[in-house]
């Protein structure tokens, strides 16, 4: 039994506006990338869907590279975390306002 396309796009569709929700409304970084994955993840779910109802691989190539620019987000992220991290003692988004040139702390 075959799950019909329009259940599969509404389900990415509500994962999609879960992570926008929380990348708009969390102010930790941390929290900030986790939504960010989950926005890539219901792309990736859309792909996926999108190419088995229509019997086509190009989905599922898609979403590989989702999954690629998933990892470098990742890798990239928590690089810039734990250099904000270091050197603000918070992940909090509003404190990295004072990282403008010749305002930061030492």
């Amino acid at each position: 039994m075959a799950v019909p396309l329009s259940h599969a796009l509404a389900l990415a569709l509500a994962l999609f506006a879960i992570g926008l929700l929380g990348l708009l409304l969390r102010r930790n970084l941390l929290f900030m990338l986790l939504s960010l994955e989950v926005m890539l993840n219901a792309a990736g779910l859309a792909f996926v869907a999108a190419g088995s109802h229509w019997g086509q691989v190009e989905g599922q190539l898609m979403f590989v590279l989702v999954l690629s620019l998933a990892a470098a987000e990742v890798a990239v992220g928590l690089a810039l975390a734990l250099l904000i991290w270091r050197r603000q003692h918070t992940l909090d988004v509003d404190s990295l306002r004072s990282l403008r040139a010749g305002e930061a702390e030492a």
